[in-house]
């Protein structure tokens, strides 16, 4: 299986356990950068939790997720525009204030990340601001039909000094915040330089 079947065959469920986990001092690290009404690009957009949250929080806010079923799931939902399209496709030019990338780079090939990373700069405005989160770990892992990335502070700093564009400003591990998962997450947020 791969995981983009996973999305598209559980996406009733995967919806019904992350959309209403709150997430507001998550947020926090984030929004604190960006210009009020700015552009968002939530990569990865999952249940659209996030994109309804700063849609509401004035935010102009564009989304993708790769999953055909829930990128409807979420129109409906949201009432966001929604494209379907996955990260490696990302092309858009200095146009967005921030890029929010929670849980969906964790999907991306490791081998792959400098490139998607590349094209995130790319597509953010100069000082604009990104934000990510992993898995705490080291290893790449397949559970549960899904295949992972797992990410650590180590490989965090070695994955951002390949650009000299780059300016880490904070990395912090938070713990999962639904119920009936007891893991670790690597939170990183950086700015575009110029």
């Amino acid at each position: 299986m791969k995981t983009i079947d996973y999305y598209n065959q559980n996406a009733d469920k995967f919806v019904a356990s992350t959309f209403y986990v709150e997430m507001e001092e998550i947020y926090q690290p984030f929004v604190r950068y960006l210009p009020d009404g700015g552009n968002i690009l939530d990569l990865g957009c999952g249940s659209g939790r996030d994109s309804l949250a700063f849609n509401k929080l004035g935010y102009q806010v564009e989304a993708i997720d790769y999953s055909e079923v829930l990128v409807t799931k979420m129109r409906k939902l949201t009432g966001i525009n929604i494209r379907q399209q996955n990260f490696y496709e990302l092309s858009e030019l200095n146009q967005y204030d921030g890029i929010w990338a929670c849980a969906s780079l964790l999907h991306c090939e490791r081998k792959r990340l400098p490139e998607v990373l590349k094209k995130i700069l790319k597509a953010l405005k100069v000082n604009g601001i990104c934000y990510m989160s992993f898995k705490y770990g080291t290893g790449d892992r397949y559970k549960d039909g899904r295949q992972f990335t797992d990410m650590d502070e180590s490989q965090a700093q070695s994955l951002l000094k390949k650009f000299d564009n780059i300016l880490l400003l904070q990395q912090w591990i938070t713990t999962d915040k639904r119920p009936d998962h007891n893991e670790d997450w690597l939170n990183i947020v950086f700015q575009k330089q110029n």
